[in-house]
């Protein structure tokens, strides 16, 4: 089930819309305890934005942002201000702007991030990944990958390297997702980092026959599906939960 299409911030959506199964909603977090019941501290949720990074930032607050449910109590949040941060492609820096939401139940704030970012990182999502699919995936070093791509060599060798540790936890993850979402898992290998990406690719190629996902790009997606964390530091298994929570599809063009 399709989630109703983006809104902008401080509307409204109808309760009955909120309790419908499917939603594809990707954030990442610690679980903690606070009195009786558990819930979640603040989180980076990653909806799947269509715009390229020019035009999120000139929209700015005006952006059409979609409202999620709170991860942890699965009620409706409110916008609650937000920030500005930087992001880099093609070489240049953009200030974009990234609005918070505010539980009324547990009274938690979670930033939404855009797709086109990851967690932590000054790069777009599709930066990152074309330098770690090039390293990664044997066709070219480290140097050239980065010059490619118009970064320092130093940043692009920290992203090969955290993605390498992370690899076998990516290759399991994606993998797994694959078959959630009806397709074919990716075969191992050898090397982590080519299974990560081959089960990155499969998992992709099986979410792009849902509406909207082949447009918003396989980076994109993995920084969706991942709450931004792709290659952060820490070994959370931040994947998506696929059936009745958890689900925000892109609203197809």
């Amino acid at each position: 089930m399709l989630m109703p299409g983006p809104l902008r911030a401080g509307q409204d959506l109808e309760p009955s819309l909120l309790k419908r199964n499917g939603s594809l909603l990707a954030c990442a977090g610690h679980v903690r305890e606070k009195g009786s019941g558990a819930v979640l501290s603040p989180v980076a949720i990653v909806w799947p934005c269509p715009l390229s990074v020019d035009a999120y930032a000139a929209a700015g607050r005006d952006a059409e942002f979609p409202r999620p449910e709170c991860p942890s109590c699965r009620v409706p949040m409110t916008f609650w201000s937000g920030y500005r941060r930087y992001v880099r492609q093609a070489g240049l820096c953009r200030k974009v702007f990234i609005p918070r939401l505010r539980c009324a139940s547990c009274k938690v704030t979670h930033a939404l991030l855009p797709a086109f970012t990851l967690a932590w990182r000054l790069d777009s999502a599709e930066t990152v990944g074309t330098v770690i699919a090039a390293v990664a995936g044997g066709a070219r070093g480290v140097r050239p990958a980065a010059a490619a791509a118009g970064v320092p060599h130093t940043t692009a060798r920290g992203w090969c390297r955290r993605f390498s540790v992370r690899s076998p936890g990516l290759a399991a993850g994606f993998a797994g997702l694959a078959v959630e979402l009806g397709g074919e898992p990716a075969s191992p290998c050898a090397d982590a980092g080519q299974f990560a990406l081959a089960a990155l690719g499969a998992a992709f190629e099986a979410a792009a026959g849902l509406p909207g996902w082949l447009a918003v790009g396989c980076w994109r997606f993995a920084s969706c599906v991942s709450g931004g964390r792709l290659i952060a530091a820490n070994a959370i298994s931040p994947f998506l939960v696929v059936g009745k929570r958890r689900f925000m599809p892109p609203v197809p063009p």
